[in-house]
């Protein structure tokens, strides 16, 4: 036995290997340079900017002051989208959680709608919803809420599996509701943990919101994709917005921590 986990292990460390070289081989042949010969550049385009940011860093404060409203933007999208997606997670996961489901036969039905929301990606879905909308928050608000229902649905779910089904079957003796044994015997159980979980994907759904702004979703990633789209003299509002942006999620990446330790271990 041991041997033919040996050579199991072996035969999948050959495959992996060969994938990895025939993947490096195809992508060297379809890139515009060879990346070994452009790998001493790599440091170029940053150094570039940053030394064009350096000499104009008096006036870096005033930057981070005009962008602050296109910041707010970005985390109320983030906000939104999250608020949204984690009420249809909620929904989506006690109907698709054996021994919970209101509807047990449809159980593979909602298992499958989440899968297909947390399988497209927030900037192809925003990308169309641009195309029917048009620019602006609202379909980077539905795009990355749909993703996040689907995302945190699978989470909650989990979750849900593990709750103590006592409760609801005293509460089912007694003639209560789907909808109360839900709210009086499950989410007491499951509320910590699916707060701690919806507050880590707040943070992600900022990063997204920014990354949305790439593609006319407005925030402060469209004011970043301007910036760079301007080139050089502008490579300080370039900097100004990264630096931005890196120490917003950095302070809430912290508030985040703290308030899930908190929920989850009551410290």
């Amino acid at each position: 036995m041991v041997r033919r986990k040996r050579m199991y292990g072996g035969i999948l460390l050959v495959v992996f290997v060969a994938l990895m070289a025939s993947g490096w081989n195809l992508a060297e042949d379809r890139n515009a340079g060879g990346f070994l010969n452009g790998l001493g550049q790599i440091f170029a385009f940053p150094s570039e900017v940053l030394s064009e940011a350096w000499v104009k860093r008096a006036a870096l404060p005033g930057i981070f002051l005009a962008h602050i409203p296109a910041l707010i933007e970005t985390l109320n999208i983030a906000a939104v989208a999250t608020l949204v997606g984690a009420l249809m997670a909620m929904t989506l996961s006690l109907l698709a959680t054996r021994g919970l489901a209101r509807w047990p036969a449809l159980i593979p039905v909602f298992r499958r709608t989440m899968d297909a929301l947390r399988a497209m990606p927030e900037i192809v879905i925003a990308l169309v919803l641009i195309f029917i909308l048009g620019g602006g928050p609202v379909p980077a608000v539905i795009a990355i809420a749909l993703h996040t229902g689907g995302a945190l649905g699978k989470l909650f779910s989990e979750v849900a599996e593990n709750a103590d089904l006592k409760p609801v079957e005293g509460l089912a003796s007694v003639g209560a509701t789907w909808g109360q044994r839900m709210w009086l015997g499950v989410l007491p159980q499951v509320a910590p943990n699916w707060l701690s979980y919806a507050l880590l994907r707040f943070e992600i759904n900022v990063r997204a919101s920014a990354i949305l702004g790439f593609v006319g979703s407005g925030g402060i990633g469209y004011d970043l994709k301007l910036a760079m789209q301007w080139g050089q003299g502008r490579y300080d509002q370039v900097v100004a917005i990264f630096a931005l942006l890196f120490l917003t999620i950095v302070v809430i990446d912290q508030i985040s921590d703290r308030y899930r330790q908190k929920l989850v271990r009551g410290s």
